[in-house]
């Protein structure tokens, strides 16, 4: 894969990323769980590391856009849909962020199965783990319907 197309694939992972942090903050706000709160932070903590680690990776490859952290359309859309969820609470909130994660772990999946040199694929791979891991916590939550409960297990 050349670098040109490495940059592409790196900046819209970084940008999921960062939409997802915009997500996250938009959910947590309308959680009443204290320990799904917690765990959504500590999630969107995941996702502040993908955006930095990713940064440093694009550095590396000689891109110079890569600081910039606005979101984009999608991103918009992204954080607009999770705030109108939320709006409901947490079970609303969870389901919103169900379906970023959703998408997140779509597209590392996608970013893992390409021909990215090891220390880059190395990251996408460490970066997918903790996806799946915040999807597989998520719809655990809402099978066990956390917002009924103080306490999660």
């Amino acid at each position: 894969m050349d670098n040109e197309k490495i940059i592409k694939e790196l900046h819209a992972l970084r940008q999921l990323d960062i939409d997802a942090v915009n997500a996250y903050d938009e959910a947590i706000k309308k959680i009443s769980n204290l320990e799904v709160s917690e765990q959504l932070a500590s999630f969107k903590l995941d996702h502040e590391r993908h955006i930095s680690d990713l940064g440093i990776a694009l550095q590396k490859l000689g891109d110079t856009s890569w600081a910039d952290r606005k979101a984009d359309l999608k991103g918009l859309l992204i954080e607009g849909f999770t705030k109108l969820r939320s709006s409901t609470g947490t079970e609303g909130a969870l389901k919103a962020m169900r379906m970023n994660e959703q998408l997140t772990n779509r597209n590392y999946k996608d970013a893992h199965a390409l021909d990215f040199p090891a220390d880059i694929r190395s990251l996408i791979a460490a970066n997918y783990e903790d996806e799946k891991r915040h999807l597989k916590y998520i719809e655990g939550a809402i099978d066990n319907e956390a917002w009924e409960q103080k306490h999660v297990a």
